[in-house]
This record gives C-alpha cells, sequence and structure tokens, in this order.
C-alpha cells in the first residue's frame, strides 16, 4: 500500500531550470581556452557535485593547467552572464503552484551555491518564492557531501518544521531529468 506524501523536496538545475545547457557553454569556454572538449560523459561525471569537487574533476579529466580557485574564479566570469537567462522548464510552474496551493510543503535542495541561484532565479523570483525551506549544498555547512550522497536531502528535509520521517518525503533529484 501506498503511504501518502507529506512534503516534497526539489532539485533545481535540469529540473526546475533548465540550466544543463547554460552550463555546457560556461565549461565549454575555458576547455576551448586550452584546445580541449567538455564531453557529455564529463558532464555525466560532474553532475550534482559541489563547485569546488566539480572544478576538480573536469581539471584533472582535461588536463588544464589551471587550480581549483583559478577554474572557479574565470567560470564564474561566464556564468554571471548566463544563468539570469535560464528558463523554467516546462511544467514546473503547474506543479509547484498545485502543491503550494494544497498546503503540501516544499523545499528545495540544489547543490548550487546561495550566489549562483540568485542568478538562476533572479527572473523567476514568483516561483522561488513558494519555496519556503532552501538548501544551498555548497553554501551549506551541514552538507557534507555532494550528489549522489543523499546528505542534501536529509539536510534539507530537516528544515521541515514537523520534522517528517523520510518515507514520508519524496525528493525530485536529478534522476527525473530525463
Amino acid at each position: 500500500m501506498f503511504k501518502p506524501v507529506t512534503h516534497v523536496l526539489f532539485d533545481m538545475d535540469g529540473l526546475l531550470l533548465n540550466t544543463e545547457e547554460l552550463y555546457t557553454i560556461g565549461f565549454q569556454q575555458v576547455a576551448s581556452r586550452f584546445g580541449k572538449e567538455f564531453t557529455f560523459e564529463l558532464k555525466c561525471k560532474i553532475m550534482g557535485q559541489q563547485s569546488k569537487e566539480f572544478a576538480g574533476i573536469i581539471i584533472e579529466d582535461l588536463g588544464l593547467p589551471l587550480t581549483v580557485d583559478e577554474f572557479l574564479t574565470e567560470t564564474r566570469v561566464i556564468f554571471d552572464k548566463l544563468f539570469p537567462q535560464c528558463k523554467i522548464m516546462p511544467g514546473v510552474e503547474r506543479l509547484v503552484r498545485h502543491l503550494h496551493d494544497h498546503n503540501v510543503p516544499i523545499g528545495l535542495a540544489t547543490s548550487s551555491s546561495k550566489e549562483s541561484y540568485d542568478l538562476k532565479a533572479i527572473n523567476h523570483q514568483e516561483l522561488f518564492d513558494l519555496f519556503p525551506y532552501k538548501t544551498w549544498g555548497t553554501s551549506d555547512p551541514d552538507v557534507k557531501k555532494g550528489k549522489p550522497s543523499p546528505d542534501i536531502f536529509f539536510v534539507a528535509a530537516n528544515k521541515f518544521p514537523d520534522k517528517p520521517s523520510p518515507e514520508k518525503v519524496v525528493s525530485i533529484p536529478m534522476i527525473m531529468r530525463n
């Protein structure tokens, strides 16, 4: 028998917002400076990782002559221009409003930093105002490991005031993207 869902957690990139293509554009711009290609396989390898983790993986896999901090500084400049252009994915607004209108508590559990979130959400504030509980994995010291580790979802679920049991929380992470 199915148990009723009492709370819902959403991932953001690629699920609520169409940002994945923007990440590909930005990472390819850096890779191109060194004659390298940011491949789909590499993209899959870094999905959901926190920023220092994905930067290290990209640098190592592509053999880039950059430190993690240099890579992040360079990509931050690119993403500052790209992220405000992101669009809401089809059906998202309807689903989120439905849950909100039916008093189902919803939260955001994203690997993005707070700063990155602000850039992505700038043109979608009305939607994100419906999320009373937000967890930014890269900015939250309680999130020890990036995805696919479930840390971020446990931290995010803990923000619900009534502390639901894990089996009553549906998390809609990046696996729902495709």
